[in-house]
């Protein structure tokens, strides 16, 4: 059966990444010249991934054909489901397609659809970059639902959203000319409604350091509910990351909810800093913020820090009382640049 046609704008909606989820999914890594440490260490972690969040939800997986036996065997007994999407790179947060409900009628039910907005790899630094470009529309293909596509670059993390049409992103990255040259903050909203449904775009600036993307979101506020964030803090007035974050902090001041409501701010303390001396990512963009929200379930990168890990698992049990909070050692993913959030990406329920 075809699936139906896209819908765009005032008949969308970003759903937030607490809600309920039918799958989250994950691009296998399989190149062996990226991974400080090996491929089979990197694999080993992604099947921790994958065996941490299966009793919570299926994990789907982005991986070319091949790789499928040897996955059946490493994955066995946990909940997941592959698909012959070959992928370049792990990313799936900013190369996967980002899940939207389209309400056709208002008096049924909605629908999901992808929105597939263009992958550069950040800014066309890491080639090749077209198998990752071509993952949200085998995505929607493999799922047969709708696909609304753009020819705007943005990645999954460079922007966070409430459900509700607020979303939040940095200039430093969507204004970034290695993005969308000649773009202005109008033209980038009016395709985030488009595209998303969003009716309110809250900016910040540069994000933290070491962050090759150029300053994802994701690294440092998070929605926790519709009018809470938790947003990284950074005490130590030496940190390289103290002035970027104190601004931004100024700025979420004036952050209100699409109601014009008053968005509560939760400090979430930054890990003490973490460096790789001699590899491509000297200072690595390590953040508590980088945490995926699943159905009962919230898994938080660890940084092999037990006073500043705990402290920030303790904040996060706080924001939710009702989820297993779960640290998960992210040091090896951190060396190429990301965390738990990077490499996961949510496909929410259309069932009540």
């Amino acid at each position: 059966m075809a699936a139906a046609h896209a819908q765009s704008g005032d008949k969308l909606r970003w759903p937030a990444e607490w809600e309920r989820q039918d799958a989250v999914w994950i691009s296998w890594p399989h190149r062996r010249d990226l991974w400080r440490g090996g491929l089979a260490l990197t694999e080993k972690l992604f099947e921790d991934l994958v065996r941490t969040l299966s009793p919570f939800v299926q994990v789907r997986i982005n991986a070319a054909a091949h790789l499928h036996p040897h996955l059946n065997r490493m994955l066995a007994g946990s909940d997941f489901a592959l698909y012959d999407h070959p992928a370049d790179d792990v990313w799936c947060r900013d190369h996967g397609g980002i899940f939207v409900f389209a309400q056709q009628d208002r008096q049924k039910e909605p629908s999901l659809q992808v929105a597939d907005w263009t992958f550069n790899a950040w800014g066309g630094q890491f080639s090749p970059w077209d198998k990752d470009n071509s993952i949200p529309r085998c995505m929607a293909d493999s799922l047969s639902i709708p696909r609304l596509s753009s020819d705007f670059v943005l990645e999954g993390g460079a922007i966070e959203g409430n459900g509700d049409g607020l979303l939040i992103t940095t200039e430093a990255v969507l204004l970034n000319s290695n993005r969308n040259p000649g773009a202005t903050k109008a033209d980038l909203e009016a395709e985030l409604h488009r595209m998303l449904g969003v009716t309110r775009v809250f900016w910040l600036g540069n994000g933290i350091t070491g962050d090759d993307t150029g300053g994802h979101i994701d690294d440092m506020v998070r929605f926790v509910r519709q009018d809470v964030v938790v947003t990284v803090t950074e005490a130590d007035a030496h940190s390289p990351h103290y002035r970027t974050l104190a601004e931004n902090n100024e700025r979420l001041q004036d952050l209100r909810t699409c109601s014009g409501s008053r968005v509560e701010r939760i400090p979430l303390p930054m890990p003490a800093p973490l460096s790789c001396p001699g590899w491509r990512l000297e200072q690595l963009p390590a953040s508590y913020a980088n945490f995926l929200i699943s159905n009962d379930c919230i898994l938080v990168p660890t940084f092999a820090q037990p006073k500043a890990d705990d402290r920030a698992l303790g904040i996060l049990r706080e924001c939710f009382p009702s989820h297993r909070v779960l640290g998960f050692d992210a040091r090896n993913l951190l060396i190429e640049g990301g965390a738990i959030h990077c490499i996961t990406q949510q496909q929410p329920s259309i069932r009540i």
